[in-house]
Order: C-alpha cells, then sequence, then structure tokens
C-alpha cells in the first residue's frame, strides 16, 4: 500500500480552498492577529513638521561657531512651538519632538552651549546645517503604501496604522473551523471512562491551533458510531456557517 506524502496532500487540500474569506471593517483594538484585506497607505505625513532630534537650541548654521554669543528669544517645546522666526544673532531655546522656528537650520545640543548671563548662550562646539534636524515626512508621506494585502497584524503593524491615521482596517473575516470527533469509544475530559473507552484529547489540541493560527474554532462534541448521529453534527456545522470541517476519530 502506497502513502500520499505530506506535501501532495497539503497542496491537494490548499487547491480545495475556494479563496479567501469575506472582507469586513472592524477597530484597530479588534485588528490584532487579523489578516489585511487590502493595501493600508497613509493618510498623513510623519512627522508632519521639522522637529527636533535633540534638547538644546534652534538658531542658523552660521551662527553656530564656537565662541559665538546667542539671544535666546523665546523656547519652542512639544505641542507649543515658538511662534515666530529666527534670525542673526538669535536662538530658541528647544526640545525634543518639538517643531523647528523659521529661520532656523540647525540645533545646537545644550551639552554645547553655556550661559552667560541673562537670556545670552555661548556656542562652545560647532553644528552644521541640518543638524539633529528630523525632516518632514521622515518616517511615511501621506499616501505611501505602508502595508500591504495579506499582512498578518501585528503590534507593529497595528502601531503603524494608528500612525498613519487609520481607526479601522478591512481584514478578511476570521474562519470558522468545525472540529468533529468521532468514535462510541471517545467520552469528553472529566467524565468517567467504561473500559473500552478513551478521553478526547485531540480535539482540544486542534482547537488550540486553530485559534492561534488566526481562525475561530467551534467544537461539535463527539458523534457516535451511527449515521444520524454523524449526519446531525454535520448539519450543525452547516447551520453554524463553518467554512472548514475537520474530523478525527
Amino acid at each position: 500500500m502506497s502513502l500520499t506524502p505530506v506535501p501532495v496532500a497539503l497542496k491537494a487540500l490548499l487547491d480545495s480552498v475556494p479563496g479567501p474569506t469575506p472582507a469586513e471593517t472592524l477597530p484597530l483594538a479588534h485588528c490584532a492577529g487579523r489578516v489585511l484585506a487590502g493595501d493600508v497607505a497613509a493618510l498623513r505625513t510623519q512627522p508632519p513638521f521639522a522637529n527636533s532630534a535633540m534638547d538644546g537650541y534652534a538658531a542658523r548654521a552660521a551662527d553656530l561657531e564656537p565662541g559665538k554669543e546667542l539671544k535666546v528669544i523665546g523656547e519652542s517645546a512639544a505641542g507649543r512651538g515658538f511662534p515666530g522666526p529666527v534670525g542673526g544673532g538669535e536662538t530658541v531655546r528647544i526640545f525634543t519632538g518639538a517643531p523647528i522656528p523659521d529661520g532656523a537650520d540647525a540645533i545646537l545640543i545644550q551639552e554645547h552651549a553655556e550661559g552667560v548671563g541673562g537670556p545670552v548662550i555661548r556656542v562652545t562646539r560647532p553644528a552644521s546645517k541640518g543638524q539633529f534636524i528630523r525632516p518632514a515626512g521622515l518616517d511615511f508621506q501621506t499616501g505611501e503604501i505602508l502595508l500591504e494585502t495579506g499582512r498578518r497584524l501585528d503590534s507593529a503593524a497595528l502601531g503603524l496604522a494608528a500612525a498613519a491615521g487609520h481607526p479601522t482596517l478591512s481584514v478578511r473575516r476570521k474562519p470558522l473551523v468545525a472540529i468533529l470527533a468521532t468514535g462510541d469509544e471517545l467520552v469528553l475530559p472529566g467524565e468517567p471512562t467504561g473500559p473500552d473507552q478513551i478521553v478526547a484529547s485531540n480535539s482540544f489540541a486542534l482547537a488550540a491551533l486553530v485559534e492561534q493560527a488566526g481562525g475561530t474554532a467551534l467544537d461539535l462534541g463527539i458523534a457516535r458510531d451511527n449515521h444520524p448521529d454523524l449526519a446531525a453534527k454535520i448539519e450543525a456545522a452547516r447551520k453554524a456557517g463553518a467554512d472548514v470541517l475537520i474530523t478525527l476519530g
């Protein structure tokens, strides 16, 4: 007797699958482990504005030479930017994530500045143009495809979708997998076993595998070795809308 090799059997099984399950739209909080039904494009640019990568002072790079003294004219913080421009000989105290003021094109980190009294600092080390500035769109830009169809959504993917401005996503419905154990010799865990009976354990292991793989398991219990009981259990799977029926015994 020849046995069907596992790869051949698996291919035959997968070839019989009619296609993906229908799409449904869910809130992000309910999308973990789901499979994307369509590409996800950015609805916004991230970051939406040029911002500082360090705490320090925003100024013109031409002014950031050792020994140069600059007047501190204000402050730019995350969520509260400096409203005016920065001119020659001026600087703005800035914090990580804060918007770059107009006119500034470099960040002098705070370790490279020293106070000289009043609202004045002295540059101790030079800074080049663009130094420690994160430009707008560094992470992604509006319209950019960030996640592709078929991607299983993990924590990183969901965080990216949220940052891109998506409150919901189109995902595939979880396949409903019915599991049916058959045999007069089987009893459920916790039930007394007769002299010719064993505990039905494989159906519980299969149900866990289905859930781990992203499906929804439907336990049909145990069908006894007679046609009416087996037919009734299979009909229950059909009425429940099962996409797959796994029988074991």
